[in-house]
């Protein structure tokens, strides 16, 4: 009821509210304190404590702040000041964060929920399994390929541990895997959703409207990164299938491809159709509104069970309702805390802080930008972590001469990976429970089979061209060099290729990796030499190994 009047408020008022900037009534003031409270409240219910927090320690420094001696304090606010900015401003609770929420996620919320309501997930996880389960390590490869599946639609990585991890982590402990390797695969892949265009965890539509840079560019942008995390999934899980000698799967609990995509390949359509248009630069929105009707008519017209189509509509509509009120009540919250970052003007001192201490090294800038990024990411939603972020830390580094694009990418990684880096690793626990493993074995599992997930925003900032910046050739060239460090990095922490690797090999291989990932002449001619030399001793190796039992 609170929201209902404080949001109905300024629908009634809003002409008044728009035309008499910076004039505010006590009845404005009394709503906004109302509507601040609510959106607090809401946050700690549907997000949890931590954002709910951190919204009242930023509300705190902005009644309070004057207090601080020093650079980090500012003058003092009024009541009707904050609040006034809060509510009745644009840099508030209905600033960008809002307006990307209203207008593009809760399409693109609704459109998850319908495609896997109407069987998307369970396709995706079907069709994963149908493609890689006679693969060495079959199991553990569908969970990759399922994951990065789901991601196109939602970008929530403690929900996609939970949706595919249900099937794949008892497969995968069925065939071979510990519980503690299932479940930090499947966090490790999980987690990609939230870096996996069109949906990105909801931060590609912010980063568009922080940027204003198109949606669809954002997409392509973060492509190659994407598929880089995958990979080092794939191959890491590919390797330790090698090393631990772990079976194909019985071909009985194998479906063929063609009969999973006759039964339900018809709802690979409306993902095709809302990629294709995005790509073609139709707008987020009108690429939304149509995938979602096409989602109702190709279920219409193939699924056999079609006369309960509007049972599955409105199921499918409350469960887009559920989602659309997490990431609201989320945006909400970032836009209260982004506000009081631009009311305070602490977000430029955050930035003059970063350049007086990182001085013209932009690689310290970096690693504070990390930091930062990994320890506000472990108890906020991937939305809020990003606004915040983007707000303190992105000028600091585009000063420094890093690429928009690239420095909101940055963030927005390692405000994502955080649910696999310990202590605070969400996704490594939602993984544990179901694969009755120790939260805290799988947390450092999963953060070991992430680790170039902590390289990969490096890779783009000093490498345009994996953001398909540049030509053709550069980004060729970027992109084979770039996945054979991706492999070097999986041998150097599986510690195998053809056969076990010592630990010269293996730091070899980490320093191949290193050097075919940052881009140079010089050091991908240095990390191929070092690459054929691997191979050449695991080919020694494996050579000596299959000689021994006959000797």
């Amino acid at each position: 009821m609170l929201a209902l009047l404080s949001s109905g408020y300024i629908l009634l008022n809003w002409k008044r509210i728009a035309t008499n900037t910076g004039v505010t009534t006590q009845t404005d003031i009394i709503f906004g304190v109302i509507a601040v409270l609510v959106v607090l409240e809401a946050t700690r219910r549907a997000i949890g404590p931590v954002l709910a927090g951190l919204g009242v320690l930023f509300l705190a420094y902005a009644f309070l702040g004057h207090l601080i001696p020093g650079t980090l304090g500012h003058r003092q606010y009024s009541v009707n000041r904050i609040m006034s900015f809060m509510y009745t401003g644009t840099e508030g609770i209905y600033g960008t964060a809002m307006n990307v929420s209203a207008q593009y996620v809760a399409l693109f919320v609704l459109f998850g929920a319908m495609l896997e309501m109407f069987g998307g997930g369970e396709l995706f996880v079907n069709l994963a399994y149908s493609l890689t389960g006679k693969l060495r390590g079959g199991p553990a490869k569908a969970s990759v390929v399922s994951s990065a599946l789901m991601g196109t639609m939602s970008g929530s990585a403690v929900a996609n541990v939970v949706t595919t991890g249900a099937f794949t982590i008892p497969l995968m402990k069925k065939n071979g895997y510990s519980p503690t390797s299932a479940a930090a695969v499947e966090a490790v892949a999980s987690t990609g959703g939230q870096i996996m265009p069109p949906v990105m965890g909801a931060a590609a539509f912010l980063m568009a409207e922080m940027t204003g840079v198109s949606y669809g560019k954002i997409c392509l942008a973060a492509l190659i990164p994407a598929v880089f995390y995958f990979l080092s999934i794939f191959l890491m899980v590919d390797l330790e299938a090698k090393r631990e000698n772990i079976p194909v799967a019985d071909d009985s609990e194998i479906q063929p491809v063609g009969t999973v995509l006759k039964a339900g390949g018809y709802l690979l359509l409306p993902l095709i159709l809302l990629i294709v248009l995005i790509v073609t630069g139709k707008s987020a929105i009108f690429a939304a509104a149509y995938s979602i009707a096409a989602i109702l008519l190709v279920d219409i017209i193939f699924n056999k069970d079609r006369i309960h189509v509007f049972n599955r509509f409105f199921k499918a509509i409350a469960k887009g309702m559920r989602g659309v009120i997490s990431v609201a009540a989320a945006c909400a919250c970032a836009g209260i805390i982004c506000g009081i970052i631009s009311l305070t003007g602490i977000g430029s001192k955050f930035s003059s802080l970063m350049l007086s201490v990182a001085g013209d090294n932009i690689f310290i800038a970096l690693l504070m930008t990390m930091l930062a990024s990994l320890i506000l990411g472990c108890g906020l939603p991937t939305t809020a972590a990003y606004m915040v972020l983007a707000t303190l830390a992105v000028p600091a580094l585009t000063k420094m001469g890093v690429p928009l694009v690239a420095a909101h990418l940055f963030v927005l990684y390692f405000g994502s990976i955080s649910t696999i880096t310990p202590p605070v690793a969400l996704s490594a626990y939602a993984g544990a429970a179901l694969a009755g493993a120790n939260p805290n074995k799988v947390g450092f599992r999963a953060f070991r089979f992430g680790l170039i997930a902590f390289i990969i925003p490096f890779m783009f900032v000093y490498s345009p061209p994996l953001l398909l910046e540049g030509g053709v050739l550069s980004i060729a060239q970027g992109v084979l060099t770039g996945c054979i460090g991706v492999l070097c990095i999986a041998i150097c922490v599986q510690g195998y290729l053809f056969a076990p690797a010592s630990i010269v090999e293996r730091v070899a291989a980490f320093a191949a990796g290193l050097l075919l990932i940052f881009s140079g002449l010089v050091t991908d001619l240095v990390g191929f030499a070092l690459f054929a030399g691997i191979i050449v001793l695991q080919l020694i190796q494996k050579k000596k190994l299959t000689a021994t039992p006959a000797a």
